[in-house]
């Protein structure tokens, strides 16, 4: 069995830099520099957590939220704890 998870992330796009936060109640917060123009912020989110995780680009997959700021996202391979944890390691 394939271990998928899902991520909650709010985006905040044309920031200073890229950055992954989650605060005290567990939220997950993406600051990208690239604007939410033609798909940019979400390819540039897509690729900040692939290097945040340590996954491949093909593990993630946007399933909602692809013209809004808040995204739901699955993760092919890891489970939600092995997410939690290389987010608050990165």
């Amino acid at each position: 069995m394939t271990l998928k998870a899902i991520l909650d992330i709010t985006v905040s796009p044309r920031s200073s830099k890229n950055r992954i936060t989650i605060d005290t109640g567990g939220k997950v917060k993406a600051y990208l520099t690239a604007p939410p123009v033609d798909g940019k912020a979400n390819a540039e989110l897509v690729r900040l957590l692939s290097k945040g995780l340590g996954v491949p680009t093909s593990d993630l997959e946007i399933i909602s939220g692809h013209k809004s700021r808040k995204k739901r996202i699955v993760v092919t391979g890891r489970s939600t704890e092995q997410i939690t944890a290389a987010l608050k390691n990165a």
